[in-house]
């Protein structure tokens, strides 16, 4: 451990968080396949089709991660890949996934698995997606897929951020199936609930040693205005609606009336063993939409950049379901990777100041990936992809991670390094 030692990272495993849609290309059979194909659906008219070409590519970008030493990554198994048939199953890619996960143990690298990371096969979409009734007994039958893994991986992820893709769906219609409707909103979220407690529970059935829990899309809402009443009080409604009475359904079993009945097969208890927490920004809050304080940080999407906001969500949600802290993606869209090393200097640092059970940090993301209804344009990589040739190059942050997973923490010669001349551009 160097003598010059800032804060130390020792209790922290860190890696990186991934998607498989988003790095794998080359299938077709999938919702987001299904959606980039009808022009003006993404930003940039691009498709999931090329993505990083980690499908061929996998084991460079294995060997990529022990070269920067990284200790765990969350990656997702592409289930259009797994069923493509409904009750079908491919062996084929259910051995693929076998030999990378085999080569990332082999790399001393820890597996955390997704099973539903927002993309799923188009004929589940057909049937209606995550808004029919058979949904959860649908995805359930996937899940069964768990042994043929288990001697490879105990960590599992059942879905990621149900809460921001059933808005994104149904609310604003920016993502598919983009069919706008408050009810759609409501039975995605509740039968995605519904889905995970059965998943938790089927799952530790197939392996006793299991560890298993959700990505939990959380953000600090504020009020634009402190001042303004109609401020405050959207402030609480909106972190209700979008995520505290999911929170609730998903890993305490209780149902609130806006999610409907209880299933009768699904008692209150606990539906977790690590606490999730997919953080990124802050909204400031003058209605139901997305808005940044004016002269905040903000990253090249415009999402304000407030690393306190980690410790305040993850402070909240552990008070009220207490388990390990996992944050299972946390990052910044930085092309020019001007700020991306101070981004995550600053996360770090407010998560070993907290006092709270921090176990994992997941940097989204390792390599560029496709960026969903954005395309390829934004740059959340700490290694470069060029997208022509499928190039991967280091970037000064990945050294920056890399040298503080190996010091166990960061010190005063790597912050004058890659952080001290380092700032965020600010919203104007």
């Amino acid at each position: 451990m160097p003598d010059d030692l800032l804060f130390s990272t020792r209790e922290l495993l860190i890696g990186t968080a991934t998607a498989s849609l988003q790095i794998e290309g080359g299938d077709r059979n999938n919702n987001w396949y299904d959606w980039a194909s009808v022009p003006g659906n993404i930003k940039d008219g691009s498709t999931p089709l090329r993505a990083t070409d980690h499908w061929n590519r996998w084991r460079e970008d294995t060997a990529l991660m022990a070269d920067l030493g990284l200790q765990v990554y969350r990656m997702s198994l592409e289930w259009s890949r797994i069923e493509p048939r409904p009750g079908e199953f491919d062996r084929e890619a259910i051995d693929r996934y076998r030999e990378e996960i085999s080569a990332i143990r082999a790399a001393g690298i820890q597996p955390l698995v997704s099973l539903h990371h927002f993309s799923h096969p188009s004929w589940f979409q057909g049937l209606g997606g995550w808004t029919s009734s058979a949904a959860p007994d649908i995805f359930l039958r996937f899940v069964d897929v768990v042994p043929a893994l288990s001697d490879l991986v105990t960590e599992w992820a059942t879905i990621n951020e149900p809460n921001v893709y059933a808005v994104q769906a149904h609310l604003f219609g920016e993502t598919p199936p983009g069919n706008r409707s408050w009810s759609a909103v409501r039975s995605t979220l509740r039968h995605m609930a519904i889905a995970h407690c059965r998943a938790y529970r089927r799952i530790h059935e197939l392996q006793s040693d299991a560890k298993v829990g959700f990505a939990h899309h959380a953000r600090v809402f504020a009020p634009l205005n402190p001042r303004n009443p109609l401020h405050r009080a959207l402030s609480l409604f909106n972190s209700a609606m979008f995520q505290d009475q999911l929170a609730d359904a998903m890993l305490g079993g209780r149902f609130p009336k806006v999610l409907g009945a209880k299933p009768d097969d699904i008692t209150p208890g606990k539906y977790y063993d690590y606490l999730g927490i997919n953080y990124y920004s802050r909204t400031a809050v003058k209605g139901i939409e997305d808005g940044t304080f004016p002269e905040s940080p903000i990253n090249n999407l415009g999402w304000e950049i407030y690393p306190e906001g980690l410790v305040q969500v993850a402070r909240e949600l552990h008070s009220r379901y207490p388990a390990p802290i996992w944050v299972t993606e946390n990052g910044t869209a930085d092309a020019a990777d001007a700020f991306r090393s101070r981004y995550i200097h600053d996360h770090l640092k407010a998560i070993v100041e907290s006092g709270l059970p921090f176990e994992r940090y997941y940097h989204w993301c390792f390599v560029d990936n496709w960026e969903w209804a954005e395309g390829e344009v934004p740059r959340f990589g700490i290694v470069e992809n060029n997208y022509e040739t499928q190039q991967r190059t280091v970037r000064d942050s990945g050294w920056f991670l890399s040298q503080v997973i190996a010091d166990g923490g960061v010190s005063q010669s790597t912050f004058d390094k890659y952080v001290a001349d380092q700032s965020y551009p600010l919203n104007s």
